[in-house]
């Protein structure tokens, strides 16, 4: 493919570098996380910007209030709002996962009550997949999602759930009955966070913040116009909200890496001067950010060739996670030991932050061994390992 924008989305491009120019907030630049009240108001303001203006649900149809733009303006998009440093729209898995779920197998009523507000933030929205001891394996699923009468009742636990704390609506993943294999009988139900018996707890992170949750449901009553799909055929639907998840995934992976990259590099010319090992290893951060890039590119081109993300998502984001965690311990190593003290917004603070925050990057949105799993066996053709 033509790695070049083309007149039409250098012009979408232009015009989006200079919105964001006049729009990003101040307080939003660098942002860091929706941790506390007053950030998440600024979200929700930021985000129904982002919709007024037409960047929320670039590659939905426009019948469902999207722009149906192809493939690579989204990927434009995350580019920039890369390099603004500004954060994305507040609700990235309503955007990204539900509502391309509800699009894929929702009745009309449900595309009527949910899309319009997941674009405008209205309602944000959680994931519950992952379970204490079935993280990477979803068929495992334990949650109990059991038809009683006019609906369900859900009991179980959910772990790892981003924005559960301040989310209104629930993908829910349980299962139905276990007397078939695993991938059956499963079940997928949208759950109104707001429910009797619906506990969220935060998980602190060694950053100090809590961006993740455990969800608790006891006895949960959800309605029957609630099921998305059919009762057991959870896994079918599931399927859906997982090739969405990383349809254009390594684009905001690699320009946030950009990012990273040219603050390093600013970092090793004001500390480092001319030393050589520095500098022979900023260069390779440099190089595995232009990888990072042309793969992305290379999975761009099958997306909008074949409507179906491929693996390569999990190799960029296998690499980004390694590379992050990489780049923010030289950042730390060339600062020294001020960066165990410093306190305020300079430098130290920032890679202090950058590189504990990093820690986790491996874990989440799949281990790193479990995405070689994923490599191995769906790129290079390996035999499974279980």
């Amino acid at each position: 493919m033509d790695l070049r924008d083309g007149p039409e989305e250098g012009a979408f491009r232009a015009t989006l570098r200079a919105w964001l120019e006049a729009n990003v907030p101040a307080g939003l630049r660098g942002f860091r996380g929706w941790s506390s009240p007053a950030a998440v108001a600024l979200g929700r303001d930021w985000s129904k910007r982002l919709a007024e203006a037409g960047y929320a649900g670039l590659t939905w149809p426009k019948e469902y209030g999207g722009a149906g733009r192809p493939w690579r303006y989204q990927a434009v998009y995350l580019e920039e709002l890369a390099r603004a440093e500004a954060p994305q729209h507040l609700g990235v898995i309503g955007l990204g996962m539900a509502g391309p779920t509800i699009i894929a197998h929702g009745r009309p009523d449900q595309k009527t009550r949910y899309l319009a507000k997941i674009l405008s933030a209205e309602e944000i929205w959680c994931q519950g997949f992952s379970e204490p001891g079935s993280g990477s394996d979803l068929a495992s699923v334990r949650t109990r999602v059991e038809p009683v009468g006019a609906g369900f009742v859900v009991n179980g636990q959910k772990v790892w759930s981003s924005y559960a704390h301040i989310a209104d609506r629930c993908i829910l993943l349980g299962r139905s009955t276990t007397a078939s294999e695993k991938h059956e009988g499963l079940t997928y139900l949208i759950v109104d966070m707001k429910s009797p018996g619906v506990e969220v707890r935060p998980l602190r992170q060694i950053t100090g913040e809590a961006e993740f949750n455990e969800i608790f449901f006891t006895d949960v009553a959800v309605p029957k116009e609630n099921l998305l799909g059919d009762v057991g055929g959870g896994w079918r639907v599931a399927m859906t909200t997982l090739s969405h998840e990383r349809g254009t995934f390594g684009f905001a992976l690699a320009g946030a890496l950009d990012v990273a990259v040219r603050k390093l590099v600013g970092l090793a010319r004001e500390r480092a001067g001319t030393d050589a090992l520095v500098r022979d290893r900023v260069a390779r951060e440099w190089i595995d950010l232009q990888a990072l890039r042309y793969t992305n590119y290379r999975a761009l081109a099958r997306l909008e060739r074949t409507g179906v993300p491929g693996p390569e998502g999990s190799v960029a984001k296998l690499r980004w996670s390694e590379a992050n965690q990489r780049l923010t311990k030289l950042a730390i190593e060339i600062i020294g030991r001020e960066a165990q003290v410093a306190d305020g917004d300079g430098a130290p603070a920032y890679w202090r932050h950058q590189q504990l925050r990093s820690r986790g990057n491996t874990i989440e949105a799949g281990t790193s061994e479990i995405l070689r799993n994923i490599i191995a066996e769906r790129v290079l053709g390996l035999p499974r390992s279980r």
